[in-house]
Parts: structure tokens; C-alpha cells; sequence
């Protein structure tokens, strides 16, 4: 299908109702995660968790999602995408009327798996309907720009999600988080075309086959090893970062936003010109491979915050009316965290449009970008729990280095099984998430 606008400019696009409606549900999606990361960090705090329970944090959002994504793509491929997106934002309203209530750890075990249903909804068949409605030269600065709006979201989310948390609490934060989900609710139902994805017939093959056609790519079957083994470390960062600044430096829910706010900012700034430098240079995995290898280091510098009070005095900042400590581990989180959104920024787009180039010779890009999210919640699942295992047995330098490991090994293995039979050549680079 095609897009409603010719603009070439991340700027043209926003003059599009279309695409407007679309993002939206990026927006809404993104600050959300952003914002309850930081309330997870308020949970560990209040519930005084262990490690090994704040990962659990992270599996249970995981664990569901490993369970439903490749059914799902399926259902993307041949159903109407707006109804999926329409009840994926309802969903997510409910998920925070549920953190609104929850009295232990369990309770928010549990609505962490209702909230990982409703994310893989919305970032799945968002996806989906973006690459679907866009024109196929300008596919690349669709999707781009459509992730770079998740980008800022999230990175609003981390600032102001963290100063309502810091100022108002619990219950005002996720009533915010609600009317801008429902705002976004409505920008689809008003504005998004009826149907806006699902070419697959279902009787041309069945959703394993599908699958096997897919897997049946040297390509892919490289990408999905990778994704694998990435998300073990990337995970165990997402999990764990603002838990570490919050329970052991004791920095207020609005500066750990800060922190967070680094790596997003970066993000944000740098992946749309990634982005456009990967649709002009053949040798796309190469991004994927630089990408992986920043980020790695990013994670080995998490746990060097420790020492930041030999190196780096205190300083005290006015904020709100009121003085904030900020200890010297402040500064070596936030350029860590910046540091990684440099890597994200590098490997995303590459990986993004590795993985539609292949299912688009099935049409079949949803069940393309469902093996590429299921590869990653199998290391979702088992990564955050693994690293704080290690935290609780070992140090937190251990449980970082280790998660930095795993990137580093994960590069490796792809270097090699990618080289054996590429890509096709010439595919739309795009955003990710």
C-alpha cells in the first residue's frame, strides 16, 4: 500500500494524519515503558527485593511475550491491523489501572506479564502498519521517523515520568500515562485507514510454514542467534540500571529519568542519520556489528559508578524548589547510559532492515519481525534473573562484565554465521525499538 504523502523529510511526515495516528501509538508505548522502569526501581526500594526477584521484574514482561509473538505476527499477516492496535491500547490502560493496585511483588510480577502482552501488541503491529502504508523508497523514512518518535517519548518519559513519580507519586503518574495511551486510542480510530496491513491470504501457507520459509535464511537464522544472545546482556541493563542508581547511590526517581534520559537523548538525536547512512552502504551488518561492540562497552561502564566517589565530588543541584545531592555515580551512569544509545543507534536500524527485506519475499513482514522479537525474549526471559543470580553470588562488576560478555560473544558468532550467505542487498534501512 502506499503512504498518503511524497515529503522527504522527517518533518513532511508529520503534516500526514496517517502518520500522525500511527506514531502516536510509539508515543504512548514508549513513555509508558520508560516511566514504569523507573516505578520498578520505586517497587525493589519499597518491597526491599533481592537481585534475583528485580529480575524477575524483567522476565515476567518477557516471559509471556515469548509465548505469543509468532502467533501474533501470524495474526498481523492476515487480520485488520487497526482493531490489534485499538485493543493493544486499551490493554495497556488497563495495565496501568493494575499498577495502580498492586500491594507486593507479586502483584506486580503479574501485571508486568499483562503489560508485556499488551507492549508486544502495540510495537508489533505498529511496526507492521507502518511498513505496510508507506511507499516502498520512502519505507526507510517512515519507519525511521516513526521510531525516532519512540525515541523522544521514551526519552520524555524518562524525565517527566520520573519527576511525577519523584513529586506526585504512583497514582497521578499512571492516570497521565493513561489519558495520553486513550489520546492515542482515538488518534487511530479517527484517523488510521480501516484494514492498514494483513496482505497475506491465509491459504497461500500456514503460519509454520511461514516460519520455516523464514528460518530457511542464512541470513535470518544469523540475526535471530544474535538477537538471542544480545538481549541476555541488553536486558540485564534495561532491569537493572535504574535499580542500581536508585537502591545504592540513592538518586530520587527524577535524576535516575536523567540518567536514562542520556542514552535516549543520543538515540533520539543520532538514529534517523544512522539510519539514512544505512540505505546508501552495501555492507549493512557491519552497523550491527559496530553497534553491539558500543554498546558492549557502554555495559562494561555501568558498574565503574561504584568508584566515581574516589574520581568525582558530590555536587548539589537546585531542582524543584529544592537541593538534590548528586553523588559522582550520577555522572558515570549518564554517560554510560549515553554511550549505549550511541550503540543502539548504530545496530537498529541495520537490524530492523535486515529483518523486513527477508520476510517481505513471503509477505510476510510481521512473521519476520516476530522471529526477531521472539529471539529476543528468549533472552529476555533468562537474562535479567541470570545477572542478578550473579549479582547476589558474585559483585555487581561481575554481574555487568558478564552481561557485557554476552554482547561481545553474541558479535562474534554473527560475524561468522552472517558471513557464510548475506542478505539480499538494497534493503530500506529502518528504526527500532
Amino acid at each position: 500500500m502506499s503512504g498518503e504523502t511524497s515529503d522527504s523529510s522527517s518533518l513532511g511526515l508529520l503534516t500526514n494524519r496517517e502518520f500522525i495516528a500511527i506514531s502516536s501509538t510509539a508515543f504512548a508505548r514508549s513513555q509508558a515503558y520508560s516511566t514504569i522502569l523507573i516505578a520498578l526501581a520505586l517497587y525493589a526500594d519499597m518491597f526491599q527485593t533481592t537481585s534475583t526477584v528485580e529480575g524477575l521484574f524483567g522476565t515476567a514482561f518477557a516471559i509471556v511475550q515469548l509465548f505469543i509473538v509468532l502467533p501474533l505476527g501470524r495474526y498481523i499477516d492476515t487480520r485488520n491491523s487497526k482493531r490489534i492496535l485499538l485493543f493493544g491500547l486499551l490493554l495497556n490502560v488497563v495495565v496501568f489501572v493494575g499498577f495502580m493496585f498492586v500491594e507486593n511483588v507479586t502483584h506486580v510480577i503479574l501485571v508486568r506479564v499483562l503489560q508485556g502482552t499488551a507492549a508486544s501488541i502495540l510495537w508489533l503491529t505498529g511496526m507492521t502498519v507502518v511498513g505496510e502504508i508507506s511507499d516502498e523508497g520512502s519505507r526507510g523514512l517512515w519507519i525511521g521517523t516513526y521510531n525516532q518518535v519512540g525515541a523522544i517519548s521514551s526519552l520524555i518519559g524518562d524525565i517527566v515520568g520520573g519527576l511525577l513519580l519523584y513529586v506526585y507519586g504512583f497514582q497521578e503518574t499512571y492516570i497521565a500515562l493513561s489519558l495520553v495511551t486513550l489520546g492515542a486510542f482515538f488518534s487511530v480510530l479517527l484517523f488510521l485507514r480501516d484494514n492498514p496491513g494483513g496482505r497475506k491470504d491465509p491459504e497461500d501457507s500456514s503460519g509454520r510454514e511461514t516460519i520455516e520459509m523464514l528460518l530457511g535464511r542464512s541470513a535470518i537464522k544469523a540475526l535471530v542467534f544474535f538477537r538471542l544472545s544480545f538481549s541476555v546482556g541488553k536486558m540485564a541493563v534495561i532491569t537493572f540500571l535504574p535499580i542500581y542508581a536508585y537502591t545504592e547511590f540513592g538518586i530520587n526517581p527524577f535524576m535516575v529519568g536523567g540518567i536514562m534520559a542520556g542514552g535516549k537523548l543520543t538515540k533520539a538525536i543520532t538514529q534517523g542519520k544512522v539510519g539514512h547512512w544505512t540505505d546508501r552502504i552495501k555492507h549493512t551488518h557491519w552497523f550491527i556489528l559496530a553497534g553491539a561492540l558500543v554498546y558492549a562497552l557502554g555495559t562494561a561502564l555501568i558498574p565503574l559508578a561504584g568508584f566515581a566517589h574516589i574520581y568525582i565530588p558530590d555536587t548539589t543541584v537546585t531542582a524543584l524548589g529544592e537541593e538534590m545531592a548528586l553523588p559522582g555515580a550520577f555522572f558515570v551512569l549518564f554517560a554510560a547510559y549515553a554511550v549505549l544509545g550511541i550503540g543502539d543507534s548504530l545496530r537498529l536500524p541495520a537490524s530492523m532492515a535486515l529483518f523486513v527485506g527477508e520476510g517481505e519475499q513471503f509477505d510476510a513482514v510481521a512473521s519476520s519481525l516476530s522471529l526477531r522479537s521472539i529471539a529476543w525474549k528468549v533472552g529476555q526471559v533468562g537474562g535479567p534473573v541470570l545477572v542478578g543470580a550473579i549479582w547476589d553470588a558474585t559483585s555487581v562488576l561481575v554481574a555487568f562484565w558478564t552481561a557485557s560478555g554476552f554482547i561481545v560473544v553474541s558479535s562474534a558468532v554473527f560475524a561468522w554465521l552472517y558471513s557464510t550467505d548475506p542478505a539480499r542487498e538494497q534493503v530500506d534501512a529502518v528504526g527500532g525499538d
